[in-house]
């Protein structure tokens, strides 16, 4: 069984839009999507002691690459990136396909994706993957189990759970409640360093750069505006008198 996992590099701390290029801003510091650190949890447990082989796989820029390393210390067995300057400023529709094409080189059983991305919170990557591979999609799965060619997942809904059945290949999004992610040991810190890693191009996973980037995207930006201004606000300082004051602004505004 071959399983797959795609991650994404996101910025740490809070995120901020570029007013220049009015996309968000990565320069900073990044880490791995701590969503998709139950994805790869998930795909390790699947594994077990068997002979499946688990491929992390992003799309992102070089520094993306420290993230796939995480997950290689985590214990995956190989990581793909895929990194090109004609990426840059891909949305959803762009991102599905770029992934969907570099999913296609692996011909996996199964593909996992965390519920969403910490920067983004779309939540509906995985079905935009899924539907470009033509596969099942389940979401939001809380246990997870193959037997016989055969994915069965625990759902969890606001109402309760379902129970799915699906046949392989398949596309999987995680809950964070499904596991407890493992934290890299030094010694797989240090085996990551010497597991395979392949960087591909554009060129190498079959797309056009006119399908990817702001060209390739089907959704774009048009401004950036500060929230608006709230109105009849008024600061109190704290003198001795606070609530007198609050009480006669209350009254003021026929609230008391």
């Amino acid at each position: 069984m071959k399983i797959a996992v795609c991650v994404k590099h996101v910025p740490e701390g809070s995120s901020r839009i570029d007013p220049g290029s009015k996309r968000l801003d990565r320069s900073g510091e990044g880490a791995l999507n701590h969503f998709d650190a139950n994805a790869v949890e998930e795909a390790l447990r699947l594994k077990g002691d068997g002979d499946a082989e688990v491929v992390v796989v992003s799309l992102g820029p070089a520094k993306a690459a420290d993230s796939l390393r995480k997950a290689l210390a985590m214990g995956a067995d190989r990581a793909v990136l895929v990194s090109d300057d004609a990426a840059a400023g891909s949305d959803l529709v762009a991102t599905s396909k770029l992934l969907a094409k570099a999913l296609e080189r692996e011909n996996t059983d199964i593909v996992l994706f965390g519920q969403q991305a910490s920067d983004s919170d779309g939540a509906v990557l995985w079905a935009a993957v899924a539907e470009r591979l033509q596969r099942p999609v389940v979401s939001q799965a809380s246990e997870l189990s193959v037997s016989d060619g055969t994915l069965h997942v625990k759902r969890q809904t606001e109402f309760g759970y379902d129970i799915i059945e699906a046949p392989l290949p398949a596309v999987v999004a995680v809950s964070d409640a499904i596991n407890e992610p493992r934290y890299p040991s030094l010694k797989g810190i240090m085996g990551a360093k010497k597991k395979p890693f392949d960087t591909l191009s554009l060129a190498d996973i079959g797309v056009d750069a006119a399908e990817a980037g702001e060209q390739g995207s089907k959704t774009q930006v048009l401004g950036l505006g500060e929230p608006p201004a709230r109105g009849d606000a008024r600061k109190i300082e704290d003198d001795g008198n606070a609530a007198q004051q609050i009480v006669d602004f209350l009254a003021e505004k026929r609230l008391v």
